[in-house]
């Protein structure tokens, strides 16, 4: 039996196309995180909501933060807001900073967290998600649509 190779994209996006924004706060970081799927519809497991919404907070301080003191800040808010203590682990909270950072919306400086250059997010979005990581994605599947073609129009007039 042949082995399959494994796989692996070189790049991977997922958006959702929701309503305008009308909401703020949390519930607006949460929407972008559905809409640039760090996040799945319905589901309870939001703490990549806090840790986002922590980073914004503390951009307008201009201040870094360790995973841990993001740790404690996810677990103050969540208290103060009733929200369930699920998924603030420090091994989680690290999986989350990663998700962010593969995304380009965080960088690390010396094991600090901040969102990326202090940036505005809609210029890191434009900057290094629409324009290269999108750009790259659909000129990829673009490849792949073409060799469609030419494979199964060449096959199809034989």
């Amino acid at each position: 039996m042949a082995k399959i190779a494994r796989d692996t994209p070189l790049a991977e996006i997922t958006l959702r196309r929701y309503e305008k924004p009308t909401m703020q706060g949390r519930d607006l970081v949460r929407k972008l995180c559905l809409s640039m799927g760090l996040l799945q519809p319905g589901d309870s497991r939001d703490v990549v909501v806090d840790v986002f919404h922590v980073l914004l907070q503390a951009r307008q301080r201009k201040e870094e933060l360790h995973s841990e003191e993001i740790k404690n800040h996810v677990m103050t808010y969540r208290k103060e807001n009733g929200l369930a203590m699920l998924g603030i682990a420090s091994s989680n909270i690290r999986r989350q900073l990663k998700r962010l950072k593969d995304l380009h919306l965080i960088e690390t400086n010396a094991n600090l967290y901040r969102i990326s250059e202090w940036s505005a997010v809609s210029e890191i979005f434009e900057e290094k998600i629409h324009n290269f990581v999108l750009q790259s994605v659909v000129s990829r599947v673009r490849d792949y649509v073409k060799k469609i073609d030419e494979e199964f129009t060449e096959h199809s007039e034989k």
